[in-house]
């Protein structure tokens, strides 16, 4: 059976071939605004699923994988920072807290779908506007929700996590892997 990330995301690639050598990858181009009243926590899944059904409608006989990943604080959802400032507002906020980061993953097949979001609490170091503005200099937060990435310069900030650090880097391997058994295995 033929398997589709449904993300342009290197992050996931990498993380998608520790199940799975071969792949196809067809990002999910998808409107991402959220409805209102989809709660922060519910919004990564919100967003997977619709970019896994997308996808799947287009190779019916495929399983694709569609993944988001947020970033909430305060009960505001952090996306990708539109520039500079906005990575140092974001990295402001974050400094010193415990903020929840969620990966939504959707699995779709013709009309099937499973999805499912994994949390993960992650405290910050409390920062300096110095610290702040030398991360920001590396280009590393520019692409990344929550203006940050665990997996490359920004592992300085992070005092500890509580939960799966490959779901704060984008998916949640060990819980994918088992969920695309069910999944598969199911449609025998």
């Amino acid at each position: 059976m033929k398997i589709i990330l449904a993300s342009a995301s290197p992050r996931r690639q990498e993380l998608l071939r520790y199940i799975t050598p071969e792949f196809e990858v067809m990002p999910a181009d998808v409107d991402e605004t959220l409805p209102e009243g989809v709660p922060a926590d519910e919004s990564a899944e919100f967003l997977a699923v619709r970019k896994a059904v997308h996808i799947a409608q287009k190779h019916p006989d495929s399983v694709v994988i569609g993944s988001d990943t947020v970033v909430i604080v305060d009960g505001e959802i952090l996306g990708k920072p539109v520039d500079e400032s906005d990575a140092e507002r974001m990295l402001k906020k974050l400094s010193g807290k415990v903020h929840t980061v969620v990966t939504g993953v959707c699995l779709a097949c013709g009309k099937r779908t499973f999805s499912f979001s994994q949390a993960t609490d992650v405290k910050f170091y409390p920062l300096t506007d110095e610290e702040i503005r030398e991360y920001i200099a590396t280009g590393d937060p520019m692409d990344k929700a929550g203006a940050y990435g665990i997996q490359s310069e920004g592992c300085v900030l992070i005092e500890k996590i509580d939960g799966d650090f490959f779901a704060v880097m984008g998916l949640p391997v060990a819980r994918l892997k088992r969920v695309m058994k069910m999944f598969t295995e199911n449609m025998q």
